[in-house]
């Protein structure tokens, strides 16, 4: 099986994008190299790395609550997982051995926080499927950030795709995902993850744990009242159905313009970001000074830049969304019955 032969595959199984990276490239490129996420750390026969994407439906970013997206995510990443594993049992009935990687996963020997084995961010950019965005999503010019990815490791030596150089993300001028940040967790080209997690994993393992110290070195009176708050029924909530101990604050995702997703259902929904303000406004202006004056920026530095776009913005929204309109006016056109069909 070739590279387009593979990814066709995919595409059959349902995925919604898919593209090629090489171990060999992914291995001399680890997102940190102190905490080298690298296919050869799992195994040394993976030759290419299959990366695929699953969109998640952008009705669940117009609800009022993030409870929508939360669970939608978890439908999204079975669904994906699906697809990644009848992928990998094709490879092997083909006389490729592959397995699939774990999309959502925490090593607990690296970094703290959410740090698995592989970056699953950073295979989507090696295999040319997008570019990293202010809060350090990945943001593929079809779905923006709205988007989960895993990879099919294989011995198969695949042709890989060329990583894109040209940002994806409008960058500073926008900052949208930094205005919208319920606990200001966007930085320049990075993010706070404690922050981040605050709002993202509402009844999540790391915001339990506050909760059960208090319940553990509280009084009667206390544990009485602990018991029948919010908090832990929340907490059994997230168990049972995940519903709010996912990793998942929908803010930044929706209010992204990148996508055609976005223009045709996001744009006038998600127009106005209450979350915005003064201070905010001006820590966006001074990205773009320091960007403007080439201060030291660690998320633009010469190895993470590899993954923010070389080449800088150069307007790839614009262009899609005047394709995106013109599409839009024909399609009109051919609804629009002409004068003399009407006679």
């Amino acid at each position: 099986m070739d590279a387009e032969a593979v990814k066709q595959l995919a595409r059959d199984l349902g995925a919604d994008l898919v593209g090629i990276a090489s171990a060999k490239t992914l291995n001399a490129f680890p997102p940190d190299p102190l905490w080298p996420q690298t296919p050869d750390r799992i195994s040394e026969s993976c030759k290419s790395v299959i990366v695929i994407v699953s969109r998640i439906p952008v009705a669940a970013f117009r609800a009022k609550s993030g409870v929508a997206v939360q669970y939608m995510d978890m439908m999204v990443l079975r669904r994906m997982d699906k697809i990644a594993y009848r992928l990998a049992q094709a490879l092997e009935r083909e006389g490729h051995p592959a397995f699939v990687t774990a999309a959502q996963e925490t090593d607990w020997d690296f970094k703290r926080a959410s740090y698995g084995r592989l970056s699953t961010r950073h295979l989507g950019i090696e295999a040319g499927l997008g570019t990293f965005g202010l809060e350090v999503n990945i943001l593929t010019p079809e779905f923006g950030p709205r988007i989960y990815l895993t990879g099919v490791l294989t011995d198969l030596e695949l042709e890989p795709d060329q990583i894109m150089t040209e940002q994806v993300c409008i960058g500073e001028s926008c900052s949208r995902c930094l205005y919208s940040c319920p606990t200001d967790a966007v930085r320049h080209f990075g993010i706070d993850k404690r922050n981040c997690a605050k709002e993202a994993q509402e009844f999540g393992f790391m915001t339990s744990l506050p909760v059960w110290d208090r319940f553990i070195d509280g009084d009667a009176e206390t544990r009485k009242d602990l018991i029948r708050s919010r908090d832990i029924y929340g907490f059994w909530q997230g168990l049972l159905r995940v519903v709010g101990s996912f990793g998942d604050c929908p803010r930044c995702l929706a209010v992204c313009p990148v996508g055609n997703d976005y223009h045709a259902y996001l744009a006038d929904h998600q127009k106005v970001i209450p979350e915005k303000t003064d201070e905010k406004v001006a820590k966006a202006k001074g990205f773009k000074q320091a960007r403007k004056e080439g201060d030291d920026v660690s998320g633009l530095n010469d190895w993470n830049m590899r993954w923010v776009g070389p080449e800088g913005y150069k307007g790839i929204v614009a262009r899609q969304l005047q394709e995106f309109k013109a599409k839009q006016r024909q399609r009109e056109e051919r609804r629009t019955p002409t004068s003399e069909n009407a006679e």
